[in-house]
């Protein structure tokens, strides 16, 4: 609690109440009798006893004062005397153990509630009452009694009763008690759709009150409007496609079996007093789909209905959703504050990150997310902050989301054994204008790390393999000197329409890229340029294949018709003029390594008539290795396999960029 906020002193005030109360109750017993001092009690005999809201609800008669010898079943009620409404709390009630008959004193600072259009006074503050017992019979009585449980009915007050929503000609309370209320509200069906409740078009714009109100089982005629912060996908357990046409709601029809990708499209969505939820739609027909509902979605209002609640996550057991959360916040315009009034001097944007996030999902068959696509940006909208990859890898924090527009360079799949090609993660080399202009200290190239549970479109992936491409990173994640992208991060090939760039250098590169080159820093799982001097070559590894000249395919079959040709499945051609690939390993001598042992594994590409004479030469010995031993290596792109101190050995494969 805030020191010195108002909880603070409620609570302060509650423990002190509680500790009067014990300390009255603890010297009545002690006494063991009334207390003397009747100035002020109010002495009453229980009618009727039942429970409202948790409150016991105590319909009596008040007597006038009893001589100190009367027994409660010698006070007679008197027909004038008056009835009284009296209030006991859960805790107080369960002192005092009442039954109709019994007799009530009901000391100081009880007060007294007259109620408008009522003829029952409420006696509320009951904290200090006591039940008489003065005759032995009443003692006898009391011990009997003990011994069984007394029934108490307990009345069912509806909400929608208290607001007279289930009907709107104000007939629920006719003919109702006026001293009692009815356990179950009375419904009228009027039949016309115009007389249903006035909540049914009622939109609301907080988050946490359709929660609070409408419960975990679904929303009913009940609608929330948020802006859409983020537009994203993620794996999905179930199939379930949907179908959008133009700017109509989001409807879904749920199938058995979803064939891949299957993967469920989500908002990200915020209402206006700053709450955010992640709202999990039905499953795309196709990951290419995500890059139009970002370009029509992010930003825009809209209005979600027919929602039920999958679960309550905290920040320690969602990180990657609240790294996400975090880096929209603090809002960019001041939000409402709960219980408060909404003038604008009450709205703020100095307030803690939300600690909570109520993942939604919609109910099959129904109208679940209306967007108004017409409808301008939001002003609470805050796009993607785009930043150089150089300003990136200075960030001191962990797990800080970022956006950024870079090169892929090179591509390649992380290989661990045991694991299925589908969940292994996906290396990523770019670089930017940023890296490529600086001198010393900073890489040209970083490693994006692409886990499996980040959702790549076809697009993405046939754009990737064609070549080198421009490739808009966001919401990636950065930390521990690494960015990953995770879940909820998006790969775009075209900028969103609204970024802010926020002063990063973002022009293309113009030049030849360059890598960093080989040297006492150069970590594995990374790229780099290597020159040096040829020391030893590794005879028994090298080998060569034929590769298709028009597709590259390196499983060539003999023609069927002529067996002195090759043919290739996938062009289904004959393939007249092969392009032979070999690989072959050497140990270079490296200047900016000159304690490591350097291993390179090369691939050539050649002719079939230079493949078919070095062949010869090597297979007839007419060719020394000892002739290439001393040979000055050029600028090779690799890729470093690992880097070990013992023994001192740098292992890398010579690569093709992208």
């Amino acid at each position: 609690l805030c020191r010195g906020g108002l909880a603070e002193r409620l609570c302060r005030l509650q423990n002190r109440e509680r500790s009067a109360i014990s300390f009255w109750r603890h010297q009545c017993i002690s006494d063991d009798k009334i207390l003397s001092d009747k100035s002020g009690v109010l002495t009453v005999k229980i009618l009727e006893i039942f429970e409202e809201c948790t409150i016991q609800v105590a319909i009596c008669q008040q007597l006038e004062q009893s001589p100190a010898t009367l027994s409660p079943e010698d006070a007679v009620i008197n027909a004038e005397e008056p009835i009284l409404k009296v209030l006991f709390t859960r805790e107080t009630a369960a002192h005092l153990k009442s039954r109709p008959q019994d007799v009530i004193h009901i000391y100081p600072p009880w007060q007294k509630l007259l109620l408008q259009n009522a003829d029952v006074p409420v006696i509320m503050n009951t904290y200090f009452s006591q039940k008489v017992l003065l005759s032995e019979h009443s003692e006898a009585r009391e011990k009997t009694y003990g011994l069984t449980k007394t029934l108490i009915r307990k009345n069912i007050l509806s909400l929608a009763q208290t607001f007279r929503l289930d009907d709107l000609d104000d007939k629920l309370h006719q003919g109702s008690s006026e001293n009692q209320v009815p356990c179950a509200p009375q419904i009228h069906n009027h039949g016309d759709s115009k007389q249903l409740p006035l909540a049914l078009s009622a939109v609301n714009d907080s988050l946490l009150e359709m929660v609070e109100s409408q419960g975990a089982v679904g929303w009913r005629d009940v609608q929330v409007r948020v802006v859409i912060q983020r537009v994203y996908c993620l794996p999905a357990r179930e199939g379930c496609r949907s179908h959008t046409q133009g700017n109509k709601p989001l409807c879904a029809t749920l199938i058995a079996n979803s064939d891949p990708p299957n993967v469920r499209l989500c908002l990200l969505v915020q209402d206006a007093y700053g709450m955010f939820s992640e709202v999990q739609l039905q499953s795309l027909s196709s990951t290419d789909d995500i890059e139009q509902y970002c370009r029509r979605w992010e930003g825009k209002s809209c209005c979600l209905a027919g929602m039920k609640i999958l679960q309550r996550t905290t920040r320690g057991r969602a990180l990657g959703l609240f790294s996400l959360i975090d880096s929209l916040w603090p809002p960019v315009v001041p939000v409402k504050v709960p219980g408060q009034s909404q003038d604008s001097e009450m709205m703020t944007t100095d307030l803690p990150p939300p600690s909570f996030c109520y993942i939604l999902t919609v109910q099959s068959g129904e109208i679940h997310v209306e967007v108004d696509e017409e409808e301008q940006i939001s002003n609470l909208y805050q796009p993607p902050a785009v930043h150089g990859l150089k300003e990136i890898l200075r960030i001191d924090g962990c797990n800080e989301r970022c956006s950024f527009w870079a090169q892929v360079l090179y591509r390649r799949l992380q290989t661990k054994h045991n694991v299925p090609i589908d969940q292994r993660e996906i290396l990523l080399f770019v670089t930017d204008s940023t890296l490529q202009n600086v001198v010393h200290g900073i890489p040209k190239v970083v490693a994006v790390s692409v886990t499996a549970s980040c959702v790549l479109s076809v697009e993405i992936m046939e754009a990737l393999s064609a070549g080198s491409r421009l490739v808009f990173f966001k919401d990636a994640l950065w930390g521990n000197g690494r960015i990953i992208c995770v879940e909820r991060t998006v790969l775009l090939l075209q900028k969103p329409l609204l970024c802010s760039a926020a002063g990063a250098d973002l022009s293309e590169l113009t030049g030849p890229v360059r890598l960093d080159e080989l040297d006492s820093t150069t970590q594995a799982s990374s790229v780099c340029a290597l020159r040096g001097t040829v020391v030893g070559v590794n005879e028994s590894t090298a080998f060569s294949w034929p590769t298709c000249n028009r597709c590259g395919n390196g499983k060539l079959e003999l023609c069927p018709q002529d067996r002195e040709l090759l043919y290739c499945n996938q062009c289904s051609e004959v393939v007249t003029t092969p392009v032979l690939k070999m690989q072959l390993e050497v140990f270079l001598s490296c200047p900016s390594r000159s304690q490591s042992t350097v291993k390179v594994k090369v691939w050539h590409e050649i002719s079939i008539a230079l493949f078919v004479l070095l062949t010869m030469l090597l297979f007839l010995q007419t060719y020394e290795v000892q002739s290439v031993l001393g040979k000055e290596v050029g600028l090779l792109n690799c890729y470093v396999h690992s880097v070990t101190s013992h023994p001192n050995c740098v292992a890398l494969e010579e690569i093709a960029l992208l």
